[in-house]
């Protein structure tokens, strides 16, 4: 399986766009946020130390779920721009009138095999070599701790890339992997036992306007192919008409549907010599 997928990414698009995103959660990420957190009352043992990746971006309140739910846990958020470790120690740093908070909460990478849950929320499909981070989430993660994660998977704004397509204009965004595909590669990263799920999200709209807002809130287009540059007004009023006659639900609103792949995944004691060759001997 290739380091770069999936293959539609630009990874200079990506990095600029993980530069450039506000450090504020859309809508639809904390909606998935609190979601996924809903999954936890699953998992048998709670976690002492937990990280979140890209909490703001993930979702604040989506956090605060899980810290309530957790509340003697250390916590570590990782961010990975300037400005978002900023704004990460600006939401969360302890009052001095709580210094019984302090240490609960560190923005900053965990130990080695220092988490027993890391949480990632609505992050992967923007990743260029997502491989490359489900190892240093592997490295991030302790013995018997847990991954838990969510993205948009290949049946999001379909609609969209259809419009598109009829107009004869280039992808209308990238193409985002299949959770079968996510499930491999845990396993190829080193995680065991995956667990792989999906539901779809429809949200509906009063304008094309705050349609194209709310996309724009979640991300950007990655794909190679896209417009090489700006288009100007006209461009813009002909897509608005677009979406205003082709995505009507048939309540009169205007609706558009993404596809939420939810993944969870243990990491397994590394097997030693001695046990590698202790099965091969028992399967003769």
């Amino acid at each position: 399986m290739s380091d770069f997928l999936p293959p539609t990414i630009d990874p200079i698009a990506a990095q600029r766009w993980q530069q450039a995103a506000p450090p504020v959660a859309p809508w639809l990420h904390e909606e998935v946020g609190r979601r996924m957190q809903e999954r936890l009352q699953w998992m048998a043992a709670p976690p002492a130390v937990w990280c979140h990746w890209h909490a703001l971006r993930g979702g604040v309140q989506t956090h605060d779920l899980i810290a309530q739910r957790y509340p003697q846990a250390q916590c570590y958020v990782v961010e990975e721009t300037a400005a978002a470790q900023q704004a990460a120690q600006a939401r969360w740093a302890s009052p001095w009138w709580q210094p019984w908070r302090a240490g609960k909460l560190q923005v900053a990478m965990p130990p080695e095999l220092g988490a027993n849950m890391l949480w990632a929320n609505m992050l992967l499909h923007t990743q260029a070599n997502p491989l490359a981070l489900l190892r240093r989430w592997h490295a991030a993660v302790a013995v018997d701790g847990f991954v838990m994660f969510s993205c948009l998977g290949p049946q999001t704004v379909q609609t969209l890339h259809q419009l598109y397509a009829t107009l004869g204009w280039p992808p209308a965004g990238h193409s985002f992997t299949d959770m079968h595909d996510w499930g491999d590669m845990l396993i190829q990263t080193g995680f065991a036992e995956p667990v792989m799920d999906m539901e779809t999200i429809t949200l509906s709209f009063a304008t094309p306007e705050r349609l194209l807002q709310e996309l724009r809130e979640l991300g950007r287009n990655l794909h190679p192919q896209r417009f090489a540059g700006l288009r100007g007004q006209q461009w813009r009023d002909r897509l608005l008409h677009a979406v205003d006659q082709h995505l009507r639900l048939p309540d009169g609103q205007l609706g558009i549907s993404f596809e939420i792949v939810y993944g969870h995944a243990f990491k397994a004691a590394p097997r030693s010599a001695r046990q590698w060759k202790k099965n091969r001997a028992d399967l003769r």
